[in-house]
């Protein structure tokens, strides 16, 4: 038989006092004698009483609970993310709620639809790469929740966002391999509409600019940065007339697609054709040739974003949206070159 809870009512009448007198005692209500306070305290510890947490949160109208939204849970930049958000959760005494919307706008509009039936507390999310609308979005504000947008944003929603600067890792990306002597760069992105796909393409725009090189549009090409359309525009580019000499990818699993592609025309990298990415996942350093890539803070921006969304829910009158833009790290490795020397020697 299942033991009965210890509850407010039996420390009362294990010490003769009131309910309310135990219920204050337990608050920290200040009214209570210091004396009468420990004799609780002691009695409670006692009877391994344990407060009904669930009854509390819905007495203070919260949760604490927060819910996050992912594109996915595979790739290493949003697991680092989203790590960095439950340390600080846990640190302040939250859960997390994990979703991931498979990069679907469907799925996005029901995933908010879930978490705000479950009384969250608060929302950080990543768009997914379908989302061109927001109207979704609006539910969480008609419901009053906390909300912060991290890494895919966008302009049209009024919110605290964090990112990082996508525009100048993309910009020492391609100027990196400008400065390594070359000079017909392709550039493989993301959807048009998502905003490290603007970013990161603005940056690698502006890198030519700088250095007087001409963009030809027929080296940037737009994908769904998913294996069969980043092949096919791969292939593409490397059946040009006048191919390129170096790709910069929007990110390093793109990149690894990239790879395979250029390996399978017997191409050699750096030697025919350079190759960079962005983001800095663990299995750079293990490709051949290891991956030079733009390192992005992922923990960090989690931290981040946990710290805002926790700011909002406790003082939600002081809150103004505020944008965050975390510094980006260039890494050299293999898979770029000095051609510059290679064409003296």
């Amino acid at each position: 038989m299942k033991k009965k809870q210890t509850g407010i009512r039996d420390l009362a009448r294990a010490l003769n006092v009131s309910p309310s007198t135990v219920s204050k005692a337990l608050n920290g209500v200040t009214q209570i004698k210091p004396q009468t306070r420990r004799a609780v305290e002691e009695m409670a510890k006692r009877m391994n009483y344990q407060p009904n947490q669930i009854a509390q949160n819905l007495r203070n109208n919260k949760t604490n609970i927060l819910g996050v939204i992912v594109p996915n849970l595979i790739s290493h930049f949003f697991a680092a993310t989203i790590s960095g958000i439950q340390d600080v959760a846990a640190a302040h005494g939250y859960n997390v709620i994990i979703c991931q919307s498979n990069e679907s706008f469907q799925k996005e509009e029901k995933l908010i639809q879930t978490l705000i039936a479950s009384r969250v507390d608060g929302l950080l999310m990543s768009l997914s790469r379908e989302t061109e609308s927001f109207d979704h979005i609006q539910s969480i504000f008609a419901k009053r929740i906390p909300l912060v947008l991290f890494d895919r944003v966008c302009n049209e929603v009024t919110a605290s966002k964090v990112t990082v600067d996508d525009h100048d890792g993309a910009f020492n990306a391609t100027e990196h391999l400008i400065e390594k002597g070359y000079s017909r760069i392709a550039h493989i992105s993301g959807p048009e509409h998502l905003s490290i796909s603007k970013s990161r393409l603005a940056g690698y725009v502006d890198a030519h600019l700088k250095h007087s090189l001409e963009i030809d549009e027929v080296l940037i090409r737009h994908t769904n940065m998913l294996g069969d359309e980043v092949a096919t525009q791969t292939q593409a580019l490397l059946d040009l007339p006048n191919p390129p000499d170096a790709i910069f990818s929007i990110n390093d699993l793109v990149a690894t697609q990239v790879m395979s592609v250029i390996k399978s025309r017997g191409l050699r990298i750096p030697d025919d054709i350079a190759l960079i990415g962005f983001t800095n996942i663990p299995e750079a350093t293990l490709l051949e040739p290891s991956l030079t890539t733009v390192a992005q803070p992922a923990y960090e921006l989690g931290e981040i974003s946990a710290t805002h969304i926790l700011k909002q829910i406790q003082a939600p009158e002081d809150f103004k949206p505020q944008e965050i833009v975390l510094k980006t790290k260039l890494i050299a490795r293999e898979s770029t070159s000095l051609r510059k020397l290679q064409s003296i020697l």
